[in-house]
């Protein structure tokens, strides 16, 4: 099936997430108690308290917390001779911006129906934080977003957690073990997910998270090249932002 696909037709991307308060005590009250609700069986079995959760929980979950980065990587050129890989980025402390401008994106540039978007765990994570945080702003839902009433075969959501799974649901490979696997160069050398919060709210690093989230965006790129049986692209090949 890959071997099919025209990748200049697909976005590779990544997002990066983060609570939506900088801590619990700042959440109003009666989102303390939704949070304590939602999370009541998962804290019990680790034994913590709302408190404890927030910080390295709330950033995974749309409903407590808000994207501050998307990264996207398509094929400008893409043949025998010639490849060559732009990486744009959209992020900042005003999430509905940032996904408006992505929104623009999608609409402009991949709304056709042979379009696809291509994440890690895409479909258990980014395609649906992504749906739902732009509800949440009022945005419409771009084509490649919009699921609702497809069968499973008209979706266009590219995953590669799920091409490797090969329909063993029950196993889950992170994007490192695969880079180590494939020999590409790891995207998790100055920092990891757990760490984007306390950069967001602490360090107030945004230049960081992007091109941390950017390196991401590449790697999901190039796994998809490996599982090819293709060549990895060269620092030559790939284009960053500015």
């Amino acid at each position: 099936m890959l071997k099919q696909i025209n990748l200049q037709n697909v976005l590779y991307l990544d997002i990066e997430t983060v609570p939506a308060y900088a801590s619990f005590s700042d959440m109003p009250e009666i989102w303390q108690n939704l949070w304590a609700d939602k999370t009541k069986f998962q804290r019990e079995k680790e034994e913590k308290t709302p408190e404890e959760f927030y910080p390295e929980r709330a950033g995974i979950l749309a409903e407590f917390g808000k994207i501050v980065c998307i990264s996207c990587g398509f094929f400008s050129r893409y043949g025998l001779q010639t490849r060559e890989f732009r990486i744009k980025s959209f992020y900042g402390e005003d999430e509905k911006i940032l996904l408006q401008e992505f929104a623009d994106l999608l609409n402009q540039h991949f709304s056709e129906v042979h379009h696809l978007l291509c994440a890690h765990n895409g479909k258990e994570f980014d395609f649906p934080y992504l749906s739902r945080r732009m509800l949440v702003n009022q945005i419409e839902l771009p084509r490649g977003l919009n699921t609702a009433g497809k069968k499973p075969w008209e979706i266009q959501h590219l995953d590669t957690l799920e091409l490797w799974k090969f329909g063993d649901y029950k196993h889950y490979t992170s994007l490192k073990l695969l880079c180590a696997l494939f020999n590409i160069p790891t995207p998790k050398d100055d920092m990891d997910g757990s760490q984007v919060g306390p950069v967001f709210w602490q360090e107030k690093n945004l230049e960081r998270i992007a091109r941390y989230c950017e390196k991401d965006a590449l790697t999901v790129a190039q796994l998809v090249l490996a599982y090819r049986g293709e060549k990895i692209l060269t620092d030559a090949e790939v284009i960053l932002p500015q």
